[in-house]
């Protein structure tokens, strides 16, 4: 597998990354609801030179196993319980913006474009894998490694998926739950109304906020408001 890494600092593309090993080894913790899944990647990577430092099939526990274990990067699943939609992206994010030492490799079994938008946009230190590319244990420890080093890690078939979906309509690019908080947003509600319209917790339609901006090309600027911008383009195409 051939998986695009960039450094955070110069941009620059990495090749092939080599498991780490020795006084070196890599701490990680595992955050997948599949235990078989979970399993098998708890027994490989220690192979490859990555120690597994704790696991769990759920994030409400990830605060604290990152505090009691120091990982250097986070492997978890972006649809986990208790509704199996976005909870591994909302981590995700909360942990590049409370704990930024700690990278995040996030696994999906689809692609899924605003998501990864979204975690890319926290900068550095991020990865996005289909779970498949799984199988392919030294490419998948080399990610590790590379997030750990503070790059960016993007699924080759997710970047073609980016690539193509330039060409469409900027609002066709939207998912049906981010066109609905886009209209919500332009009969005037707060992100917090938003949430609780649509029974989602306020780090959910953040989340889906900044997709939205992402997808529409809204880059902040001093002197630019992107939620008004983003109802008029709504308002103007939909």
């Amino acid at each position: 597998m051939s998986v695009a890494r960039v450094n955070r600092e110069d941009g620059e593309r990495w090749g092939s990354v080599p498991a780490p090993g020795g006084a070196n080894t890599l701490r990680v913790i595992l955050c997948e609801d599949s235990l078989l899944f979970r399993d098998m990647l708890a027994r490989s990577l220690p192979q490859l030179g990555v120690q597994v430092v704790a696991q769990t099939g759920s994030t409400v526990n990830l605060t604290q196993l990152i505090a009691n274990n120091e990982p250097d990067v986070v492997v978890l699943d972006i649809r986990m319980p208790p509704t199996h939609t976005d909870e591994g992206l909302v981590a995700a994010i909360d942990i590049r913006r409370t704990q930024p030492r700690v990278g995040v490799l996030l696994l999906s079994q689809y692609v899924e474009t605003q998501l990864v938008m979204t975690l890319l946009e926290e900068g550095g230190g991020v990865g996005y894998l289909l779970k498949d590319r799984a199988g392919d244990l030294d490419a998948f420890s080399s990610a590790i490694t590379t997030v750990a080093r503070g790059g960016s890690v993007v699924d080759p078939e997710v970047w073609l998926t980016l690539v193509s979906s330039r060409h469409r309509a900027p609002l066709d690019q939207l998912t049906d739950r981010e066109k609905e908080v886009l209209r919500l947003m332009a009969e005037g509600r707060s992100n917090q109304a938003i949430s609780d319209r649509l029974y989602l917790s306020p780090k959910t339609i953040e989340a889906h906020v900044t997709a939205i901006f992402s997808k529409l090309d809204l880059d902040p600027t001093p002197n630019d408001h992107r939620r008004v911008l983003a109802v008029l383009h709504y308002l103007r195409n939909a």
